[in-house]
């Protein structure tokens, strides 16, 4: 079978004696048999009774699993590879013989869970491939049982999340809307988890759009607001690169523009234009520099505050969300303004300092804020 260790204890057993140095005759000495029944286990004629594998192993100083060469567990690249594998076999060779071979590795490395869940992920893939409708609800019914495995013995996060995806992937296929409910809960929550589209459609399954859409819209405003605040840093973090800077820039500025993102989030937008007129200013572009000064002014003047998380005409159906769930600005408003009028102070802009449109920007912000120059 491609990609996985065979149980070989024949060939382990003699590269063990030859690196120890001794005879098939010494070996049969301490074990207690004659030298014809280790040179049948040496080509694979017979077998050791399973007592002895005990002592073998503690006279060559491995384990049991490391003299039978088997590994209840699968590296990452070998599980990839038999995924891969078994899912092209679904497209050339008998539907069943391949689920009887999935069945087969499962039994083999019932406690590798990594693995389970790659065998789930196939179920999911290929059951609609099945004879029957019966058939297919049998072989979603194992990989729910796989995943349920994994969740109930399995301590690690991300494998628990994915079976959890699994098998409310395998409910929904079965038609069955409130397992999934039932297993990922029905709160608006999971619209910030990999989970929440299966949650929406569980919801229009069971006649209920509006909270399909509830849940999606929240899904796609946190995804944005993920998306916008990594480019930001990584405009950050290539600032002194001009080239990449100023295309993580025009992303940022490209995304804000077509999600109205002066309006849904104007605190990081305010934070690209700050950083754009650093670019430009680190470039030598003074002129460009003062452009992208005046986008942040005109943010932070209009529209700003009250500053908390909003929707808009697009996202219309979450601000009940938006209000449980999303914190809103957690300064105090005179301290944030404050801080606004500080990026003039940056030492970035020092030979700015005597320039006639700066000077009007940092008088314009000022008198907003209400400071004192």
């Amino acid at each position: 079978m491609f990609g996985i260790k065979e149980i070989n204890l024949s060939r382990v057993l003699t590269e063990k004696r030859r690196e120890k140095g001794i005879t098939q005759d010494e070996l049969a000495a301490y074990i207690g048999v004659s030298k014809a029944s280790v040179s049948k286990w040496e080509t694979g004629q017979s077998y050791p009774d399973i007592t002895f594998l005990p002592l073998i192993a503690s006279y060559f100083g491995i384990s049991i699993d490391a003299l039978m060469n088997y590994s209840p567990q699968i590296e990452r690249q070998e599980r990839h590879k038999i995924y891969s594998r078994l899912a092209a076999d679904f497209g050339t060779k008998p539907f069943e013989d391949v689920i009887s071979e999935c069945e087969s590795l499962v039994k083999k490395y019932y406690s590798c869970y990594p693995f389970l869940l790659e065998i789930a992920k196939l179920y999911v893939n290929h059951a609609s491939m099945a004879a029957s409708d019966e058939r297919k609800l049998e072989i979603l019914k194992f990989a729910v049982s796989l995943c349920e495995r994994v969740m109930s013995n399995c301590r690690e996060p991300r494998h628990m999340e994915a079976a959890a995806g699994f098998q409310a992937m395998c409910h929904l296929m079965s038609g069955e809307p409130a397992k999934v409910l039932e297993l990922l809960g029905e709160d608006i929550q999971h619209a910030s988890t990999s989970c929440s589209t299966i949650v929406s459609q569980a919801y229009q399954m069971l006649g209920n759009p509006e909270k399909a859409k509830e849940i999606l819209q929240a899904e796609l405003y946190c995804g944005i607001m993920k998306m916008f605040s990594e480019l930001i840093m990584y405009i950050n973090l290539n600032i002194t690169d001009y080239e990449t800077a100023k295309l993580a820039y025009k992303r940022a500025e490209n995304l804000s523009d077509i999600f109205q993102m002066r309006k849904l989030n104007p605190n990081n937008t305010a934070q690209v234009y700050f950083l754009g007129a650093h670019i430009e200013q680190i470039a030598g572009n003074s002129g460009e520099t003062i452009k992208m000064l005046e986008k942040y002014v005109d943010v932070c003047m209009n529209g700003f505050f009250p500053f908390n998380m909003r929707g808009d005409d697009f996202f219309d159906v979450i601000e009940g969300w938006l209000i449980e769930n999303i914190a809103s600005i957690p300064r105090d408003e005179a301290v944030v303004k404050a801080s606004m009028l500080e990026i003039f102070n940056d030492p970035i802009f020092a030979n700015l300092r005597e320039n006639p449109e700066f000077i009007k920007l940092e008088q314009k912000l000022n008198k907003y804020i209400g400071g004192k120059l």
